[in-house]
């Protein structure tokens, strides 16, 4: 009872303090793990212990798996390139270089042992990254190199996590050709078992169209997935985040699922990711505290080792990410692409934060080695969760005033005239469409008018909207908007006053109410 107490306890507590970020308009990640380390730091508050399952099978699968839905193939693979060269070039860097400060900062640590620190610290984190990203209006590609990097570079830093654990415990017995045969079975069989669950669970969604069970498959699939990834030997984390972005490509046809069922799932999807962020992210902050206590010895002088292994993360990302732009450009100068600006690498380079997925690895290593305590592992913990903390807190909360100051962020007015583009072109086929279906008789000649109406006037708006809406114009859509709501609660008030007086009924009310809400969720 006491776990649940303490679990409900932090969803309270993350709860209010997203209110205040949102108030605030600060990101919610980062003054989350502020107040889960200010509560941590209170005494007599219990120690907060997560085991490496909890957060590998309970809290990743569903999280990584919306962060890949979110993404577009068609943009990811206009920048797999540099995606590539982050997610592989840039982590094995990171990780050597973190590996050798580690080792000469604590000698007391082993050079395999910081090895397991550096593959650890050495990838972005997809879910912290999209928490951050969701609130900044980036341009479309750049928006899609940070997911698709923080994304893709999970397979090769926990690739490199076991191949460093493997020297940790046996040693000089890791081959070369042993960790190839690591890195093709982790990364390769994952994205192969990822792909074909995904197929499978496309195929069985198809044939169910009951928007209950719709939603519960599609809650327990990043699960499963996971599960039977890990079972067979394969990376989990790869197989959720290939079917996330199969998944998530094919839902954005219209043949998987209804528009009413994906706006259920679309909501359900919403709380879940908000209680897991939320709740994660504050245990984070709590971890550290409980971790730091448990040290002794020369390991507890790790404040300025630890801010020492946080530049060197930093650093690298940032010499690594301006000649992965620039130099390509600089070899190809015939090629007669356009440089990108110097603000394109500083956004890139400062959008490096750590958080579940490095907490995740770090929390499942090893307890013993051999019969022994595996060395250092408190130290491995704290250096760890001070190195997310930093990023979150520092990168979470200068990221977004930096791509403001910097002017990289998508042009909100030819956002609104793509999108008035693609409801005027959505708007013209739904009316040949209707001409169609009156050609063919199959549409009664009053309904046909009514439609053609409705269409006519959805046109008027979308044409106006794509040449550039006057003021007027934007003050008559938001006065209409504003109305319509209030007509719509006056029907809600109706509905609520026959039900009291016993004239209709609660099933009746609550349908009428329904078709009230999505005419609501029209307005915007």
């Amino acid at each position: 009872m006491r776990g649940f107490e303490i679990v409900l306890a932090l969803v309270v507590a993350a709860t209010i303090v997203a209110a205040l970020a949102e108030r605030w308009r600060t990101p919610a990640p980062s003054l989350l793990v502020i107040a889960g380390l200010a509560i941590g730091a209170i005494p007599g508050v219990p120690a907060v212990q997560l085991r490496p399952e909890i957060v590998a099978i309970g809290v990743l699968p569903p999280l990584l798996y919306a962060a890949a839905a979110d993404v577009a193939v068609s943009e990811l693979r206009s920048v797999l390139g540099s995606v590539s060269t982050l997610a592989v070039g840039l982590v094995a860097a990171s990780a050597v270089a973190v590996a050798f400060v580690a080792h000469a900062l604590f000698p007391q640590l082993s050079l395999a042992a910081a090895f397991v620190l550096g593959a650890v610290l050495a990838s972005t984190d997809p879910i912290a990254v999209s928490a951050l990203a969701r609130r900044m209006h980036l341009p479309p590609r750049l928006l899609a190199l940070v997911q698709g990097e923080s994304l893709l570079n999970d397979a090769t830093s926990l690739v490199l996590f076991r191949v460093a654990i493997s020297l940790a415990t046996a040693g000089a017995g890791v081959s070369m050709l042993g960790a190839s045969w690591q890195f093709v079975r982790l990364g390769g069989g994952g994205a192969l078992v990822g792909l074909g669950c995904a197929y499978l669970v496309g195929a069985l969604r198809r044939r169910i169209h009951d928007p209950v069970i719709e939603t519960v498959t599609a809650l327990v699939v990043p699960y499963a997935i996971y599960v039977a990834a890990e079972a067979i030997g394969t990376s989990g984390v790869t197989a959720v985040v290939l079917a996330g972005l199969y998944l998530g490509e094919r839902e954005r046809g219209t043949d998987l699922s209804s528009g009413p069922t994906r706006l259920q799932v679309a909501n359900v999807y919403a709380v879940v990711q908000f209680l897991l962020e939320s709740v994660i992210f504050a245990v984070i902050g709590l971890e550290l505290p409980a971790v730091v206590r448990r040290l002794d010895g020369a390991d507890r002088h790790f404040v300025l080792g630890a801010l020492a292994v946080v530049a060197v993360v930093i650093a690298v990302r940032m010499l690594w990410v301006y000649p992965a732009t620039y130099l390509p450009h600089w070899l190809h100068r015939a090629s007669g692409d356009e440089v990108p600006s110097w603000t394109v690498p500083t956004v890139i380079s400062w959008a490096g934060t750590r958080g579940v997925v490095p907490l995740a690895a770090a929390l499942s290593i090893p307890l013993t080695v051999a019969g022994h305590p595996f060395p250092h592992r408190d130290l491995i913990l704290v250096l760890t969760t001070s190195c997310i903390l930093v990023t979150l807190v520092v990168q979470g909360l200068t990221l977004e005033p930096l791509v403001r100051r910097l002017g990289v962020t998508d042009d909100l007015t030819e956002r609104a005239r793509h999108e008035a583009v693609a409801r005027h072109a959505a708007t013209r086929a739904a009316l040949a469409r209707l001409d169609e279906l009156v050609d063919l008789e199959a549409a009664p000649e009053v309904v046909a008018a009514r439609l053609r109406s409705e269409l006519q006037q959805q046109l008027d708006r979308t044409r106006s909207a794509q040449n550039g809406a006057t003021p007027d114009a934007t003050l008559a859509e938001a006065t209409y908007r504003a109305i319509r709501r209030d007509l719509l609660a006056a029907e809600a008030a109706e509905l609520l006053r026959l039900r009291a007086q016993g004239v209709i009924s609660e099933a009746a009310r609550r349908k009428v109410q329904r078709s009230l809400d999505i005419r609501e969720t029209g307005l915007g």
